[in-house]
């Protein structure tokens, strides 16, 4: 033991960190165990769970071990204070981590991923709604934190002090450290590949599966993921662009003479049932997190009296399925009609800030006014920058509200209820000019903060997620009865959908029934009092809307017109859920995983799920779909060709 004795700081910080990662794990266990107890042989998640730690470590250890093995003791006693640094850094760093995971599992059901670097660039918000909904929490944390560093800092010397032995025998040591610590970090000699996150992946739970790795790993490898974003084919394996195409196209309902342009694959067009001298105005209601299971005439809880209340005015579609779990998703599906995919939301990608479709950009050629209208600063989430590229002209937000005409200001903006009078003012004075526009909601956000006095409470706290759904739908009604005292109603087709659902959970590798939303459609030649039964997504209401403006477009979207899908056609809903991917058609659904073979399930009610056969058509169907994503993105390819003229609008 002597002779290996100078690697007394390594085992020391090895020894350290998997004491936290393995508590932190039996504690999530122990907070979550009537999940985890469901699923079978759960008890994996603690081999595993040992087997990714050291993955974690081994890394973290490359350069403090050969740094200690190769330098000479001179060189080492100035590089005291370094090694300490290092590794009380990362220990703290690993610890916090696993401090913000049980917060984060209650929200989003897995561990710290992407999502948790993301907000890490809106902290006005993110630090608000922070401090509102979770101050116990975040005050543990830095009490537990102080804890820990200080501790770290007064015993440093006990387990990061130096040891010095012959430097001859740690250069006859050198090849087996070198060995133990490459198959730490591949963890594997038999394996084509590095183990990864995909290998702890052993049921069919995404919570479960999570536990089986560390927050500090999950984390990074995020990062790492970045560089495959908008690449698909990393993930869920190989296809020809051409043969994605053309799965995609078979999925559409249009007739192939109506796709005109070659180099942009999708681009169609799409025939109005009516030609109008002058066409409808749309407005788009985007309700922030506004699940099915919170909406009365969905069988929801009863929060949504007035929703309910406009259904008999419209026509309201019951099956329908968001695309993700994030409002850029929801937006990028609503507002461009793209495929979800693995990647970042195309809102926040490079080579879609221009020139990549939207509905504004298609009605902004036919003379419309553009806009957004957001209660809270813009620039979150990149949606200025993005809708600013790609042809809403009139952005408002947070900073053009009048606070003395204003009722409430919260973390995320100012309420709903000042959102739908500014958004009505502003529709009323287009006068005689078309417009389309996008408001956004984001009172039924955490914290959910919203004015007194407005609604009856459904629960006795007053800033539960209940409350506030209640308020928006208050909001809601406020804005229609505003809306329908002037001109532009009669002329105007207004969407209220949401964008996600709450926090979205479940047993299941994608709890498909976290994913259920509404959207009610109501307008001239809009059904009244009528419902839409079958399966459906979010990417197809867009193509559903444009049908009735008035006026034949032109788009890339590969969303379907649900007024004029055959009624033997089934109802298919793409959904992305992290990293896992599910292509559902009628009760069958395809599900994706990275690095893994692709599972067929039978679905009933949502959220019971029968392994079935897997066909392998269907399997590339749903490949397809991802890969169309990714090349379109990639090549520029989803646009409307502006230079040309077609003869099929006219």
């Amino acid at each position: 033991m002597k002779k290996i004795s100078f690697l007394k700081p390594v085992f020391s910080f090895l020894i350290i960190g998997l004491l936290i990662t393995t508590l932190s794990r039996l504690f999530l266990f122990i907070l979550f165990k009537d999940r985890v107890l469901e699923t079978e042989n759960f008890w994996y998640i603690f081999p595993i769970g040992l087997r990714m730690d050291l993955i974690l470590f081994s890394y973290l250890l490359l350069l403090p071990t050969i740094l200690i093995t190769v330098l000479s003791d001179t060189l080492l006693k100035k590089m005291r204070c370094f090694f300490n640094i290092y590794f009380i850094f990362f220990l703290v760093a690993i610890f916090l981590f696993e401090l913000a995971t049980p917060n984060f599992i209650s929200q989003y059901d897995t561990r710290p991923n992407k999502l948790f670097i993301d907000y890490l660039i809106y902290p006005k918000e993110v630090i608000g709604m922070l401090y509102k909904s979770f101050l116990p929490s975040i005050i543990a944390t830095i009490a537990l934190l102080v804890g820990l560093s200080y501790v770290l800092i007064k015993f440093r010397k006990r387990h990061f002090g130096m040891q010095f032995t012959e430097y001859k025998t740690k250069m006859m040591l050198f090849p087996l450290i070198a060995f133990m610590l490459f198959l730490g970090a591949r963890s594997s000699l038999t394996s084509k590949r590095p183990i990864n996150a995909s290998n702890a992946v052993f049921s069919m739970d995404q919570l479960t599966n999570c536990l089986g790795l560390n927050s500090f790993y999950t984390v990074a490898f995020a990062l790492y993921s970045i560089k495959n974003e908008g690449d698909s084919e990393k993930m869920y394996g190989k296809m020809d662009h051409q043969e994605a195409i053309s799965r995609v196209k078979k999925y559409m309902n249009v007739d192939e003479n109506d796709f005109i342009d070659k180099d942009i694959p999708l681009l169609h067009t799409q025939k109005s049932e009516t030609q109008l001298e002058q066409p409808y105005n749309i407005v788009i209601i985007l309700e922030e997190s506004l699940g099915a299971e919170y909406v009365g005439s969905l069988g929801g809880l009863p929060l949504t009296p007035e929703f309910d209340k406009l259904t008999k005015e419209g026509l309201l579609f019951t099956n329908l399925y968001a695309t993700g779990t994030r409002s850029v998703r929801g937006i990028e599906a609503v507002v461009t009609g793209f495929l979800p995919s693995p990647s970042e939301s195309v809102v926040k990608l490079n080579n879609s800030q221009t020139e990549f479709y939207t509905i504004a950009s298609l009605l902004k050629e036919k003379g419309y006014d553009t806009s957004f209208i957001y209660g809270g600063m813009v620039n979150f989430d990149n949606m200025g920058a993005f809708f600013n590229g790609n042809g809403f002209d009139n952005i408002i937000d947070e900073e053009d509200f009048d606070p003395k005409e204003s009722v409430f200001h919260a973390t995320w903006g100012w309420s709903d209820e000042d959102l739908m009078v500014k958004a009505n003012n502003y529709f009323k004075s287009k006068k005689e000019k078309p417009f389309v526009s996008l408001v956004f909601s984001s009172s039924n956000h955490e914290p959910f903060e919203y004015p007194e006095g407005r609604i009856k409470l459904h629960d006795k706290q007053k800033n539960t997620v209940n409350n506030a759904m209640k308020y928006a739908d208050f909001s809601i009604g406020k804005f229609f009865e505003l809306a329908k005292k002037e001109a532009y109603y009669k002329n105007t087709i207004f969407i209220v959908i949401a964008d996600h659902n709450t926090r979205t959970y479940g047993k299941h590798l994608v709890p498909i029934h976290k994913f259920h939303i509404p959207a009610l459609i109501i307008g001239p030649n809009i059904p009244k009092g009528e419902k839409y039964n079958k399966l459906c997504s979010q990417i197809d209401i867009q193509p559903t809307i444009l049908s009735k403006i008035g006026m034949a477009v032109t788009t890339p979207m590969p969303g379907r017109n649900l007024f004029k899908l055959p009624e033997q056609v089934k109802g298919r809903a793409i959904m992305q859920f992290h990293d896992i991917n599910a292509f559902r058609v009628g009760d069958e659904v395809i599900i994706m995983q990275p690095n893994k073979a692709p599972l067929q399930f039978q679905v009933f009610n949502d959220t019971v799920f029968t392994p079935v056969k897997l066909d392998n058509e269907f399997a590339k169907d749903a490949l397809g779909h991802v890969v169309s994503a990714s090349y379109l993105y990639k090549e520029r390819k989803y646009k409307l060709n502006k230079k040309k003229v077609y003869l099929s609008q006219f």
